[in-house]
């Protein structure tokens, strides 16, 4: 697939990264010479120096043959502008773009972008997609990620052991003996920084990060089973009243009325333009590295802070002081990935690279067959999907034990008929069913295989 992406910046670096990695024919645009050149030196891409809503730029960078536009500048507007003239002048057949700016997402403007219009196929909003991450970490205490899937009858959660798990140094296959009425599937392992998709034999260690497909109403139970009974949050606190942050109290104020939170926020205009959004959030304006401003908060008796700041380095020394003072939970936002390594060992409990979410956005636009949704994990190494079985799906009527490549890829849960189905080697496939698989980054190609429209059906 022949991919532009407009900007060169953390998020266009990423999903041009991942494109590439993913033999994608990609060409970036960005005006800044110095990221451009950052990005030839780093991808197997080409690059050009230029305006990204220029016609003359775009039809330099291949448009007329491109297959996918993904805008990711800076500006909202030249993101816009580049859409409008890939489907006006080059009738590209998917644009992507990105707007930050919430004012242009109001319903009442949903006629803005149209075909007639603004002809935007693919809208991304990162503020909100990483506030929704970031609330579903907090809907799910004591896990790392969580991912529903399939209306949220499923989901995918992401666990820590720890030395308190009760399954740890157990065979993969005793889990069912020990459990036979706990429907769930391992289906990755992460192990010092190796993502696999485990057999039977394998066991579960201390310091291992699994995921684990699970049927949505055994939640409470798995994480149990686990090692992790941690209460949900009912004081919090949000270090960063920017837009991540703003929409995160929003979403906690409407889905979590029980909720006492406070935002800290440096700048004083933002601060007060924050607490006039919010109804019953106590925002604060001052420094969240300063001691003062946090016994203010009483980060002492909060159950859970939340750094958004939009400083890393902010982010992580709010998290580490507020568990000092007594904080138990620290959830932080981190956009450097050398930090990542780091973050476990100081005591953070989760964080959260917000680039992840949009990079998944844009691949669920290029991934081929009947995909419905798409996370991408571990920087890429491994992606976790659903899709559904048509009845031209050359999965329809054989089973999971036929499926190759079963060492790379491992099928989590079916829905079928709205009933979490987990699956078993004998399990057979039909029409319709809706199937979330985790898959290593050699065995995508591979899904959407499984997925497409068998050449042989018409």
């Amino acid at each position: 697939m022949k991919v532009i992406v407009c900007g060169a910046g953390q998020v266009g670096f990423n999903i041009a990264r991942h494109l590439a990695e993913q033999h994608n024919d990609v060409t970036v645009i960005d005006q800044s010479p110095k990221l451009i050149r950052k990005i030839m030196d780093g991808l197997d891409v080409q690059a050009f120096v230029g305006h990204a809503s220029d016609p003359t730029m775009l039809e330099a960078a291949g448009m007329a043959d491109a297959d996918l536009l993904v805008a990711v500048t800076q500006s909202d507007e030249v993101n816009m502008i580049a859409c409008q003239v890939a489907k006006s002048i080059f009738s590209i057949p998917k644009n992507v773009a990105r707007i930050r700016n919430q004012a242009y997402l109001k319903p009442k403007w949903n006629d803005l972008f149209t075909r007639d219009n603004l002809p935007i196929d693919v809208i991304i909003s990162p503020e909100v997609e990483v506030a929704e991450a970031l609330w579903r970490r907090l809907e799910v205490p004591g896990a790392f990620n969580m991912i529903p899937f399939v209306d949220d009858i499923v989901r995918v959660v992401g666990l820590k052991l720890e030395e308190s798990c009760p399954v740890v140094d157990t065979p993969l296959r005793q889990l069912t003996e020990l459990f036979p009425t706990l429907n769930i599937t391992v289906m990755a392992i992460v192990r010092e920084d190796r993502v696999f998709v485990p057999t039977a034999e394998d066991h579960l260690m201390v310091g291992d990060d699994i995921y684990i497909g699970i049927a949505t109403d055994l939640t409470d139970r798995t994480m149990a089973v686990f090692g992790h009974q941690e209460k949900e949050a009912r004081r919090i606190a949000i270090v960063g009243g920017g837009n991540v942050g703003l929409n995160l109290a929003r979403m906690l104020e409407e889905r979590n009325p029980e909720v006492t939170l406070k935002v800290i926020e440096m700048n004083e205009e933002r601060a007060r333009n924050v607490a006039e959004k919010l109804k019953r959030t106590v925002v604060l304006n001052g420094d969240a590295l300063d001691r003062e401003i946090l016994q203010e908060a009483n980060i002492s008796e909060t159950e859970t802070i939340v750094a958004v700041a939009d400083d890393d380095e902010v982010n992580i020394l709010t998290s580490l002081l507020s568990k000092r003072e007594g904080c138990p939970r620290a959830i932080t936002l981190v956009n450097n990935t050398i930090y990542g390594p780091l973050l476990g060992s100081l005591g953070i409990d989760v964080a959260l690279d917000p680039r992840e979410t949009t990079v998944s956005t844009i691949l669920q636009q290029i991934r081929r067959g009947r995909i419905r949704d798409l996370h991408s994990i571990r920087s890429g190494r491994a992606e976790i999907i659903e899709a559904e079985v048509m009845e031209s799906s050359p999965l329809a009527g054989t089973s999971i034990a036929d499926i190759k490549n079963q060492a790379s890829l491992r099928i989590g849960m079916i829905v079928r008929d709205h009933v979490a189905i987990t699956p078993k080697p004998s399990t057979v496939f039909a029409t319709g069913d809706r199937v979330v698989i985790i898959a290593l980054a050699d065995a995508v190609k591979d899904v959407e295989k499984m997925f497409s429209a068998r050449a042989d059906f018409f």
